[in-house]
């Protein structure tokens, strides 16, 4: 199944899809939204017939949603409607669990502020909404236990407004987030200076959960789990698909929440606890990004469409839509998480077990190594590892369902649950 989502995935239909988000000229969050030509207002109602048409082709499945919220903001002229659009896929028997892939539809020149200027926004982020879109219509085919959730944001470029939006939504809703895949400039191939690269994708990922209490701190400096949020462990996972499931594509893990003093939606879901990546390509472009259409010196400034590179675009969201089908099949994260072992040759590792798990597969590695290398399957909740020092070994654990699909490793403690660990349950 696996290998047949990936092969769904088209690249044509993507450069559609760009082609009209960049023809309405502007996305600015404060731009026009009468026109169904121009502005932010037409590229929403654009999304949303797009979701709508992809439900007629899968039994009216996908829901749409657009949950919105008027926000005031140092980039915004005044109190403005920011609006998320929403493909909801329903789960067949654990409709509570997510994956959401995200994208935001808005654009941007130089000035922030600046929402009238033509801001084609082709790479950052209409590649982005393109591959939510395109991972939508693969996947609403098919059925999963899990819910999926589809999500063109807005708002990013005025300070991350659409994943705040989303964080609230997916806490009103009561949703367990297992994942947010953000998918922020994932079209373009050649960097500053000519530099190619269209074999690799970045995957960041925060080392310590953002909702992270003192106490929880405490522990884990202690006893490890720096590098094992379930943000980590979910960015070791999309590597591990894609070298089971994709060609000449690798993802690079990027231990940061964002590049340097960057950010991006997921770090609105991280900081609601909700485990969350950020998928970018491999080489950045700055010419390309937050530039006013211009040439200058030669050099061509501005967000176009010729910039971006749709076989790459496709490669990455065939790794977005095998990872989400995968997450989706698989049973949740174990919970309860334990190990012992202090003063001892062994080590015991310890879970709750659950009914949608038909095992579980405990993972360790040397403190060192920066993915699980060693495992063993189980079935009950516990497993003792003779003859392992539980102090020269991190330890983890994996779900497996009855036909194989496995979840992500869980770490132990609230260093590493997938659950909203270290924030208070609304």
């Amino acid at each position: 199944m696996l290998k047949d989502v990936a092969g769904a995935v088209s690249a044509d239909r993507q450069k559609a899809m760009i082609s009209t988000l960049v023809g309405f000229g502007t996305r600015h969050t404060g731009s026009e939204t009468k026109s169904d030509k121009r502005g932010i207002g037409a590229a929403r109602r654009w999304i949303a017939s797009e979701f709508n048409s992809i439900s007629k082709d899968c039994g009216g499945r996908l829901k749409v949603e657009m949950p919105s919220a008027v926000v005031t903001a140092e980039r915004l002229a005044g109190p403005t409607e920011v609006v998320n659009v929403l493909g909801i896929l329903p789960g067949t028997t654990d409709p509570g669990r997510v994956i959401v892939i995200s994208g935001h539809y808005d654009s941007r020149v130089s000035d922030a502020k600046n929402f009238t200027s033509d801001a084609p926004g082709a790479n950052d982020d209409a590649s982005g909404t393109a591959a939510v879109i395109e991972a939508a219509r693969v996947l609403c085919k098919r059925q999963f236990p899990a819910t999926l959730v589809f999500a063109a944001l807005a708002g990013e470029e005025q300070g991350l407004l659409g994943g705040k939006i989303l964080a609230d939504y997916s806490i009103s809703k009561g949703w367990f987030v297992e994942a947010n895949l953000n998918n922020d400039i994932v079209g373009n191939t050649e960097g500053i200076g000519g530099a190619r690269d269209n074999t690799h994708v970045r995957v960041f990922s925060e080392g310590t959960r953002s909702t992270e209490t003192p106490e929880q701190a405490n522990t884990r400096r202690y006893n490890g789990g720096e590098v094992d949020s379930p943000s980590r462990n979910l960015a070791r996972y999309m590597d591990r698909i894609a070298d089971d499931y994709l060609t000449n594509l690798d993802v690079v893990m990027v231990y940061r929440t964002d590049r340097y003093s960057r950010g991006g939606d997921q770090v609105e879901m991280l900081r609601a606890g909700f485990p969350a990546v950020r998928v970018t390509e491999a080489v950045e472009n700055y010419t390309r990004q937050h530039q006013d259409l211009r040439t200058e010196n030669g050099i061509r400034y501005g967000d176009v469409i010729e910039g971006v590179d749709f076989a790459y675009l496709a490669q990455v969201t065939r790794l977005n839509v095998v990872t989400m089908a995968a997450l989706a099949s698989a049973p949740r994260p174990p919970v309860g998480v334990k190990i012992a072992g202090a003063v001892s040759a062994d080590t015991t590792v310890s879970w709750t077990p659950s009914a949608d798990a038909a095992a579980y597969r405990v993972w360790w590695r040397g403190t060192t190594e920066p993915t699980w290398r060693q495992s063993r399957v189980a079935t009950g909740g516990e497993l003792k590892l003779m003859g392992i020092n539980i102090d020269d070994m991190f330890f983890g654990v994996s779900a497996i369902s009855a036909d194989g699909y496995e979840s992500p490793v869980v770490f132990p403690g609230p260093a590493g649950t997938f659950e909203r660990g270290g924030v208070k349950k609304e």
